[in-house]
């Protein structure tokens, strides 16, 4: 994907459903999505061992999000991706992302069949950052 169509998904989002969103401060999967909210994005998180993250109500999956959201993040192992990208095709998000060092290509091609745009093996971070000038969190 090149980078106009990352800065388009980016700029177009609004609301990112985060599987596997961490409540450990010290993991990606929650210094990632925080970033993000500072960002101005709305986090909602996706873990079913957590009530709330990042001041948010957490959900155990996408199907028991109720608030529409345009980007599925993806941070579980590149083996648990089938079932999340199952869950994802009938909802609301436009875009499956799945963050750095996760990809699946029969999943990302059953997702695209779907109509659905999907990045894999990038950090929405990182690309955030490099695409709109802007600060990493560390």
């Amino acid at each position: 994907m090149d980078d106009a169509a990352l800065r388009r998904i980016l700029e177009e989002a609004k609301t990112i459903a985060v599987v596997g969103c961490s409540k450990d401060p010290a993991k990606d999967a929650h210094r990632i999505p925080k970033y993000l909210q500072i960002q101005g994005y709305r986090i909602i998180p996706v873990n079913p061992t957590a009530d709330e993250i990042l001041g948010e109500k957490a959900y155990p999956s996408l199907e028991a999000v109720p608030a529409p959201y345009d980007v599925v993040d993806i941070f579980r192992p590149s083996s648990d991706v089938p079932p999340i990208v199952d869950q994802a095709i009938p909802g609301p998000a436009s875009t499956i992302w799945m963050q750095l060092g996760i990809r699946h290509p029969e999943a990302a091609a059953k997702a695209e069949a779907a109509g659905k745009r999907v990045v894999q093996n990038r950090c929405m971070m990182r690309e955030h950052a490099r695409l709109f000038g802007k600060e990493l969190l560390e």
